[in-house]
């Protein structure tokens, strides 16, 4: 596995069992939006098992008799979980779904609504995590981190399942920018295409958390000696309060959403920024990605590529929300339940807690 994320904290590494399984893995969907009750189109609370968001949408459709393309639904889930989400489908099938049953597939409850559910209909995801062998002295760690990360947030990397089974799915795409390989299958090009997009904005940001980490560990003096730049931008970075440090020309975004802004008082912005009123965002380059400028452009241009896609911004930064943690001695179990926004990786927040790789364990 190809490891392109640095992590703000630095202690040993923290060993524990996580395997993603249907009674370890729990994700519930927590939609944008309240259902209106009323409308050309059935909602649907569903509950899969051991089935990708493909698999059952493929099922449904066969079962029901209607067409893949005529189910809404707000974001794809693991297989290899137990997950709760939501899905539409037009209200002249409702009969039909009343004769429904699969072992894998629950129908939880129903209601009615206006429009079809499309991707991205998401306020974000609540997880349930089980980690095993997980040591007394570990457990206690653990429960320091998680305060940590209550306080500060945490990274928005892209988690390995972006990358593919070999984790480095993204060297193909590179290699069809490059003319090296060809690839007719559209969809395919362009999942590729994404995965590229995503190493590149890993890779950027684990510079990033590397010049905080320095701003983190040393004084302005010594920070003279490692860094280029104008000693009073030094200074105004190393005040800033948050641990991730915003630069001069960053894009940042209101947080959880809204519009994009570039970063010019660094005082004000970094405020801000540990009031958890905006994020700093990083490139998913493309071709219609807006860039920043300045001294944030100075570290950007260097994971800049030609990529022929939309691309566009993520956030770099995220706050989990509903952090508990739960150790249960007797059986060297620990318990983790945080909310995440849409497109957040809970795996990510694993590694960071075990400050190590997770994919060879799973």
């Amino acid at each position: 596995m190809k490891v392109d994320r640095l992590y703000p904290l630095s202690h040993t590494p923290i060993e524990f069992y996580f395997r993603q399984n249907p009674t370890d893995f729990v994700v519930t969907e927590i939609p944008l939006y309240d259902f209106s009750g009323e409308g050309e189109h059935l909602v649907i609370k569903i509950r899969k098992k051991g089935l990708t968001t493909w698999q059952m949408l493929e099922t449904l459709s066969s079962t029901l008799g209607l067409k893949v393309k005529d189910i809404g639904y707000a974001g794809l889930k693991d297989k290899e979980a137990m997950t709760v989400q939501y899905l539409s489908i037009p209200k002249k099938h409702e009969e039909a779904l009343k004769n429904f049953s699969h072992k894998q597939i629950k129908i939880l409850e129903t209601t009615r609504h206006g429009n079809k559910l499309r991707i991205g209909h998401l306020k974000g995801n609540r997880f349930f995590i089980r980690l095993k062998k997980v040591s007394p002295t570990d457990a206690a760690k653990i429960d320091s981190l998680l305060k940590w990360i209550e306080a500060n947030g945490s990274p928005n990397y892209f988690g390995w399942q972006r990358f593919g089974k070999e984790g480095d799915n993204f060297e193909i795409a590179r290699e069809i920018i490059e003319g090296k390989k060809r690839m007719r299958h559209r969809k395919k090009r362009d999942f590729l295409m994404s995965a590229y997009q995503s190493h590149l904005f890993n890779m950027w940001l684990s510079k990033r958390i590397e010049i905080s980490r320095l701003f983190d560990a040393f004084k302005p003096k010594e920070l003279k000696e490692v860094f280029v730049w104008n000693d009073e931008v030094i200074r105004q970075i190393h005040k800033e309060p948050h641990f991730f440090k915003l630069l001069p020309g960053d894009l940042a975004q209101h947080y959880p959403h809204g519009r994009l802004f570039t970063v010019s008082n660094i005082h004000e912005d970094a405020a801000r920024f540990q009031a958890r009123e905006i994020s700093p965002t990083g490139i998913l380059p493309g071709l219609k990605a807006k860039q920043a400028t300045g001294l944030a452009w100075e570290i950007e241009k260097e994971f800049l590529r030609e990529v022929p896609a939309q691309g566009g911004r993520r956030y770099a930064w995220i706050w989990p929300e509903a952090i508990e943690g739960v150790y249960k001695k007797e059986e060297w179990h620990y318990e983790l339940h945080f909310t995440l926004p849409k497109g957040s990786y809970a795996t990510v927040l694993l590694e960071m807690i075990a400050n190590r790789p997770l994919k060879e364990k799973l």
